[in-house]
């Protein structure tokens, strides 16, 4: 039996121009926009780090150097902290760096799909599985999704994919994932088809924005071949890797809750959920939003 080897390293795709939030991202990446007090990409690297993940590969673009920057030490500020005794701000701050050595950016120099932003991290990744997550998703529940994820890999090995039950009357609107048993927490992936037309969707399972992925997947990016909308596509990528012998899919249900941060009204709502469940900020956000109604 061959050995499933561990995931170690996350792709984070961070190069979108965040079109849909102009004016403000303008001079700020999409990524750097804040939930409660935390950058949405902080928030997606966390969940990569409680899962395991010990090398976080970040494919940037122009202006997006400020990601770079946020994953480094900033002396000018860590010293001024120290010196006012804000030793609690401080401690924060460094708990959330990654360690020397353990970021890698590398750059998509045209917009030309997930798919290709991928493809651009595949000598950072090597030969070895890795998991990829999407930054405009956040997964709120009880457990990290991505850890759910590897939990179900280390017993699958091959692929792994996070999806979600979505109404059948929204089917069209996402890649949605058919499988064997739709009600089972792990189930094997037996079709994958981008935005399908109403009423011919294999389920109501859609993808979620986690995955982890073989690096078979790679070779199969690099042929270039463009998608939906001319763009190369990683479900394209994917269904040929699942029609592969040897290279089996399985989904593994994701039940807390998806805020597409990419959305401005699933952005609003991951600031409240996300204060809501805070200590220190739920009771006087719940009072004031009841105020508010």
């Amino acid at each position: 039996m061959t050995k499933i080897k561990r995931i170690r390293k996350a792709v984070f795709p961070v190069a979108g121009l965040g079109t849909r939030f102009l004016p403000a991202t303008k001079a700020v990446p999409k990524e750097m926009l804040t939930v409660v007090d935390k950058p949405v990409i902080q928030h997606v690297v966390n969940e990569a780090r409680a899962a395991g993940i010990e090398h976080f590969i970040f494919v940037t673009g122009r202006g997006k150097a400020v990601i770079e920057d946020h994953f480094d030490h900033q002396f000018e500020l860590e010293a001024t902290l120290s010196g006012k005794k804000k030793t609690r701000e401080l401690d924060e701050l460094l708990a959330e760096l990654p360690e020397a050595g353990c970021t890698s950016f590398t750059r998509q120099q045209a917009p030309r799909g997930l798919g290709h932003a991928v493809w651009c991290a595949r000598d950072i990744v090597g030969d070895e599985p890795f998991a990829l997550l999407l930054p405009d998703m956040l997964h709120h529940g009880a457990k990290p999704c991505l850890a759910e994820m590897i939990e179900a890999y280390e017993t699958t090995g091959g692929n792994v994919i996070a999806v979600a039950p979505v109404p059948d009357n929204q089917t069209h609107q996402y890649g949605i994932a058919g499988v064997e048993d739709a009600k089972a927490k792990v189930s094997r992936i037996t079709s994958m088809v981008e935005k399908p037309p109403k009423g011919t969707a294999p389920s109501n399972l859609h993808i979620t924005g986690r995955y982890v992925l073989e690096p078979e997947i790679f070779p199969l990016l690099g042929r270039h071949e463009a998608g939906a909308g001319g763009e190369i596509q990683l479900t394209d990528a994917m269904i040929a890797l699942n029609n592969a012998p040897g290279h089996a899919f399985h989904a593994v249900r994701f039940d807390g809750d998806i805020y597409d941060c990419g959305s401005k009204i699933g952005f609003l709502l991951a600031n409240v959920a996300y204060g809501l469940e805070r200590d220190d900020l739920g009771p006087q956000l719940r009072a004031a939003i009841k105020d508010m109604l």
